[in-house]
């Protein structure tokens, strides 16, 4: 995993540690909730549509004697499509990279074909540490949780490896979500800072303005729409002729779909829709970029762009 070298003049801390650490799971298990509440702001998008993350976003977590860098990877599962291959591709690429894994299995719903399908895949890592993080515990008693505990204890046993430590944690609820840095840290190797104290992420800014307005397009549509959705930024320039103290930034964006019939979905009645897609990640992007937004959204169809590897290069993937 690349990261900018320190600074030359950096004193080298000895007991400072700083690495990558990923967290995995079936789709929608809580893993960009839970990189959002360890660093404190919105990097990763949520939603609940399996699949939403496709890339890699990384947040940045400082901790007094530590740094981490989460990588959040899309969730694996059986490809149905060459995107659903490639993101695959991606997520193996990375846990051959990371210092610690993070498998993330919600504390709600029981052990399935998919956790197992992970977990064995885990199995066949040997020397990466591997913590099993039990998420969403906000939404059982502790009968419930108690006994996903001790399935995912067994599963490890099961398949022949130990979990480093297994920690029930509540990213909505905020419970032990600090708990889980301070258990990582140990397990990441001596190093001094990797990145500037007050970074966040180190994703392009127009990626993440990208992810913002598909997150709100998705919000919409979850239940008319399958997942075929994609954002690209085409540009981002402050506008000119505008006093210092009064900067805009123009953001052009197009949404794409995959066939016609969606466009008026997308839209929406007399585009009520898109308004609301646009005022509802207007407000997140300025909050991340600290600056007013002038945001011009429009939908294009791009036939079929989640099988087809032209539209896929075109689109990021």
């Amino acid at each position: 995993m690349s990261a900018p070298s320190p600074a030359e003049s950096e004193p080298q801390a000895t007991d400072h540690r700083a690495g990558f650490a990923c967290f995995v799971g079936r789709p929608n298990a809580g893993k960009s909730t839970l990189t959002n509440a360890l660093v404190g702001t919105k990097v990763a998008i949520t939603s609940n549509r399996p699949q939403t993350t496709r890339h890699t976003v990384r947040g940045i977590v400082h901790r007094p004697n530590a740094q981490l860098v989460l990588v959040d990877t899309p969730g694996l599962h059986k490809p149905r499509t060459l995107l659903g291959e490639r993101l695959n591709d991606v997520v193996r690429t990375t846990w051959a990279e990371v210092d610690v894994i993070g498998f993330c299995l919600p504390a709600n719903e029981k052990l399935g074909p998919g956790d197992r399908f992970i977990a064995k895949e885990l199995a066949g890592i040997k020397k990466t540490p591997k913590i099993a993080i039990v998420t969403k515990t906000d939404l059982v008693d502790s009968k419930q949780l108690a006994e996903q505990l001790i399935a995912i204890d067994q599963l490890g046993k099961e398949l022949g490896f130990e979990w480093q430590e297994i920690v029930p944690v509540s990213a909505v609820g905020e419970k032990q979500v600090g708990l889980l840095a301070d258990l990582i840290a140990p397990l990441l190797p001596k190093s001094p800072p990797l990145y500037p104290e007050g970074d966040l992420t180190d994703e392009p800014e127009q990626v993440m303005v990208a992810e913002l307005i598909r997150e709100a397009a998705l919000e919409g549509v979850r239940d008319e729409l399958p997942h075929s959705i994609a954002v690209v930024v085409e540009e981002m320039l402050p506008r000119e002729d505008r006093p210092a103290d009064k900067p805009l930034l123009d953001i052009h964006a197009f949404v794409y779909i995959e066939r016609p019939s969606q466009k008026g979905i997308i839209i929406g009645p007399k585009g009520k829709r898109l308004k609301e897609v646009g005022m509802k990640s207007r407000k997140h992007i300025e909050a991340l970029l600290g600056t007013p937004v002038f945001l011009d959204l429009h939908v294009k169809v791009a036939k079929d762009w989640q099988r087809d590897p032209k539209q896929l290069r075109k689109l990021g993937f």
